[in-house]
């Protein structure tokens, strides 16, 4: 049986994404960021859910997301391809944040791997800020 709770942790990592990665259509009041146990699915170590138009044509809402992580996967990864994994959820959001998915054939290795150098860069640039105001 699957179980799933929220994931805090996993709330803030996408909060410091979204804001250091300038992916300001991510509306984060409604993002819900969920982990998962006992998933029996092969190969997933985290997902990206969408409420589709009519669900929110029927319950008269905007569009929300949901990043879900695996927990038996995601869990055991080392801290940088847990925060490849979440740059890969985060970019299958389109620019509209209407509901719709962007598919892998947009979201691949390439470009999560642009957004990891440039989350780098600014984590560099913001300690040598840091150490400039002591």
């Amino acid at each position: 049986m699957i179980r799933y709770e929220n994931a805090e942790d996993i709330r803030g990592r996408i909060s410091e994404l979204v804001s250091t990665l300038n992916l300001e259509h991510v509306h984060l009041d409604r993002v819900a960021c969920i982990r998962s146990r006992g998933s029996t699915s092969r190969g997933i170590i985290a997902r990206c859910h969408a409420l589709p138009k009519i669900m929110q044509m029927a319950l008269n809402t905007k569009a929300h997301y949901i990043i879900e992580v695996i927990s038996e996967k995601f869990d055991r990864m080392p801290e940088e391809e847990q925060t490849k994994t979440l740059i890969h959820e985060l970019l299958h959001i389109p620019k509209s944040f209407g509901g719709g998915f962007i598919h892998h054939n947009m979201v691949n290795s390439s470009t999560v791997n642009k957004m990891m150098k440039k989350l780098n860069e600014s984590r560099k640039e913001n300690q040598e800020n840091r150490r400039g105001e002591l």
